[in-house]
């Protein structure tokens, strides 16, 4: 595949590299860095790649040249992906956007930035998937579903059509969504969830039929 643009990955733990190895072995980017604040660098290359401080990184890959993926799991609710993100867009980084060739993605459907969808991914007919959004391998997103920013969708999750998953919400391996559910903002559903009914914002949710056992925000120390 002819690598058109030139890509730097922002992190450098575990998801930075797998980013990087997908984005260079499956799409038109070339990486070419991987990034991160200066206070978090433990090396200078990772995977024979440099590592330069994102203090720095303007200067040296400059966004007029350069585009940035965030490579960063869901710790804190998505809040530090959330912060990556804005500190990219901030320094005036457009962010790729990766779906893998062995993903089946409708015509209409429409990704914002810096969303990574891994293999075996369906995208039915008109979903939208907003900014800064992870898909794990192998998950289901039925027609005219929406799932909003900061979102992290584990493995094999089901979600049926006309469903509406709030932004920053964290969804476990296996869990299944009816047809026309709501899940509010800041919510978590645990492994193999079932949701027959519309879910309130900031709950972690367990069980068949899902049921709220306590407060993300407590949980994870976050404020709504």
């Amino acid at each position: 595949m002819t690598k058109e643009k030139k890509l730097v990955v922002y992190g450098m733990g575990e998801t930075a590299e797998i980013v990087a190895d997908y984005f260079q072995r499956d799409s038109n980017y070339e990486v070419v860095a991987f990034t991160v604040d200066s206070a978090y660098r433990s090396a200078d290359t990772v995977n024979g790649l440099p590592v330069v401080n994102f203090e720095e990184v303007t200067a040296l890959y400059p966004p007029a040249e350069y585009e940035m993926f965030v490579a960063a799991s869901f710790s804190k609710l998505n809040r530090i992906r959330a912060a990556m993100y804005q500190k990219a867009k901030d320094a005036g980084y457009r962010c790729a956007s990766y779906v893998n060739s062995n993903a089946f993605k409708w015509h209409n459907v429409e990704i914002g930035e810096n969303v990574f969808v891994f293999e075996e991914n369906v995208l039915q007919y008109k979903v939208k998937i907003g900014n800064n959004v992870i898909l794990w391998s192998g998950n289901h997103i039925g027609h005219q579903t929406q799932i909003g920013d900061h979102c992290f969708i584990s493995s094999h999750v089901v979600i049926s059509g006309f469903c509406n998953i709030g932004s920053s919400c964290f969804l476990g391996v296996n869990s299944s969504f009816n047809d026309g559910i709501t899940m509010g903002k800041d919510s978590i559903t645990g492994n193999s969830t079932v949701v027959v009914k519309n879910l309130e914002e900031g709950g972690i949710y367990v069980g068949n039929p899902a049921k709220k056992i306590k407060s993300s925000y407590e949980a994870f120390d976050v404020t709504p």
